[in-house]
């Protein structure tokens, strides 16, 4: 008789990750998981509150591996190297989990007090690295935003396969990403 494996809410949200990374997030059923898992479907009732349930808690799964991600990236640098980090670990955490990361932002309940939580950290990280800029806190929440646009955008059109032209997407990126760069230089030496 096989042994039954003993489920628990990380070994649930990494099988789930799986799932959804290989097959996306709109496939992601309660069956599909339990078969995966080797259990029955009644038995996952008792980590979350349904399919709802369990996006929910995929969702903040995502923001938090991205913050693993990111944080790993800055640690060490500083400045323009920790933009371009952390900005590299982005389109990395997403082209290694574009299910995970989908799901980070497609299905959260944004009230979620620890969902506000895990969103806050990859803020306060970003933050972090923008100090190095010495900007006021009004404007480095500008450029958070900024970078988050355009990573979120990038990735997003990326994902599509809406980069058709023959040209190497990393040399956009990084052309992208240092254009951010100077965009910050320049704020800084008008300031």
């Amino acid at each position: 008789m096989a042994r039954r494996m003993k489920l628990d809410l990380s070994i649930i949200l990494e099988k789930t990750t799986e799932l959804v990374d290989e097959n996306g997030v709109d496939k992601l059923s309660l069956g599909s998981l339990a078969e995966k898992l080797g259990v029955r479907p009644p038995s996952l009732y008792n980590h979350f509150e349904g399919l709802n349930g369990l996006k929910q808690k995929l969702a903040i799964h995502g923001v938090e591996k991205l913050h693993e991600y990111m944080l790993q990236a800055a640690v060490g640098k500083a400045g323009d190297d920790a933009v371009r980090a952390v900005s590299e670990a982005y389109i990395q955490f997403v082209r290694t989990h574009p299910g995970l990361y989908d799901a980070s932002n497609r299905f959260a309940d944004t009230n979620d007090i620890e969902l506000q939580r895990a969103q806050e950290s990859v803020v306060k990280l970003v933050v972090q690295v923008l100090q190095a800029y010495n900007l006021n806190d009004e404007m480095a929440i500008h450029m958070v935003r900024g970078l988050r646009s355009i990573l979120h955008g990038f990735t997003s059109i990326e994902h599509m396969g809406g980069f058709g032209m023959p040209l190497d997407i990393d040399e956009s990126f990084l052309i992208l990403i240092n254009t951010f760069i100077e965009g910050i230089h320049s704020i800084i030496s008008k300031g």
